[in-house]
């Protein structure tokens, strides 16, 4: 991947570790890994996917996690929200459609840059994506038993999401990745996340019947699904589809 750069961004304290591919002007891609040991690296096969089509594509490390600084038992949904946003607001030209792709705790992040940046946000792509009840936004991960932990075991807190009520509001294009098996995030959720995307946007659900909830790992061993991920979230960004995006 000869095309790729890399960045490191300051915020609140923290280094960003992020890496970038392709040109401005089609739209900015921003690629967002999930929790635990995720990371950009097994997104960077993505960067050179878009930049092929003509966009720039983006991913970071949050705060925590890979080359990043800062502890992860600190972070909170709140602080991946504003570290993508921070890192799109000073690498995305303004001008820019954007496309937003989440992994996993991800999905939260998508829906709260879909209410953050409205109409410019051209598409969403969510692959196996979980939400998360409001009380929770604020709240610091710990390290396992602490309040978040605790709120999030418990059933149907989710419910209350104000992600379902971004993705039932969304309306340009969004495509739903859903692996076979998925031990993680319960099937309501997918269930839930795919009827409020059905509202509004122009869904497209893409199953993977083999793959786990780890869809990073997936889509990087797999080129052919991964390249098809892409062709679908552009699908009409420039007018070619019978529903063009913008």
């Amino acid at each position: 991947m000869d095309r790729l750069s890399t960045f490191t961004y300051a915020y609140d304290g923290e280094r960003l570790s992020g890496a970038g591919a392709g040109p401005a002007g089609r739209a900015t891609a921003l690629l967002l890994h999930g929790a635990g040991n995720g990371s950009k690296e097994r997104l960077l096969p993505f960067l050179a996917d878009f930049a092929d089509r003509g966009c720039r594509a983006l991913a970071f490390d949050f705060s925590g996690h890979g080359e990043s600084t800062g502890a992860l038992a600190e972070s909170s949904l709140r602080r991946r929200y504003e570290q993508a946003v921070a890192v799109l607001d000073a690498h995305a030209p303004a001008d820019d459609p954007l496309i937003v792709i989440g992994f996993s705790m991800s999905g939260q992040t998508v829906a709260d840059l879909v209410r953050h940046y409205g109409p410019r946000v051209a598409a969403v792509g969510l692959c196996a994506p979980a939400v998360y009840a409001e009380e929770a936004w604020d709240l610091p991960f710990g390290t396992g038993d602490g309040r978040f932990s605790r709120l999030i075991r418990t059933p149907d807190t989710w419910r209350d999401s104000p992600a379902l009520e971004a993705f039932r509001a969304y309306g340009g294009r969004a495509v739903l990745a859903v692996p076979g098996t998925d031990t993680i995030v319960p099937a309501a959720v997918t269930q839930a996340v795919q009827e409020a995307l059905s509202a509004r946007a122009r869904f497209t659900r893409l199953d993977l019947p083999d793959a786990d909830h780890i869809l990073g790992l997936w889509f990087r061993d797999h080129a052919e699904d991964r390249r098809r991920f892409v062709t679908e979230l552009l699908a009409g960004l420039d007018g070619r589809a019978d529903t063009p995006l913008r």
